[in-house]
């Protein structure tokens, strides 16, 4: 076989490997954003490590170790009533920025939540960053920081 040859098939089994890597991190991403968009908050939190740190454009805007999640749902859910927000749909697209090292991984996402507000429909558009780690062999997503301006009415 020729080096060029072999060099290629290199390359093509490590691209390959890295796709397959890319694909495995963002599952739980994905994962997170169906079951959220369900209604199914169990779910979501059986996505993320048992002591995650959140951050989100909520006060107190910061949410970490165990009971960090629940929290976070808590502080959203009241803050949302407080502003006659119901409805709330997230997406997270694909990345724009990815780094697997071994079993960490950091992965930037286009993001959006559409809801409605007082019967308009709104929507936040931003970028959310995620750190996950590997659990037991699972990737669990360890936290994430949401980042958006105010949100501006759907036409």
């Amino acid at each position: 076989m020729k080096p060029t040859t072999i060099l290629f098939a290199a390359c093509a089994m490590l691209a390959a490997t890295a796709a397959h890597a890319r694909d495995a991190v963002n599952a739980p991403i994905q994962a997170m954003m169906a079951a959220f968009n369900k209604g199914d908050i169990a779910a979501v939190k059986a996505l993320h490590v048992a002591e995650p740190t959140i951050i989100d454009n909520v006060a107190p805007f910061r949410w970490a170790g165990a009971g960090g999640f629940d929290a976070w749902l808590r502080d959203l859910g009241a803050a949302e009533a407080a502003a006659g927000k119901s409805d709330g749909a997230v997406f997270f697209g694909d990345p724009v920025d990815e780094v697997v090292t071994g079993d960490r991984a950091y992965v930037v996402t286009p993001c959006s939540y559409t809801y409605k507000q007082k019967g308009q429909t709104m929507r936040e558009t931003g970028m959310t960053a995620f750190v996950l780690v590997k659990v037991a062999g699972a990737w669990k997503v360890e936290s994430w920081s949401w980042a958006s301006p105010n949100a501006v009415a759907v036409k």
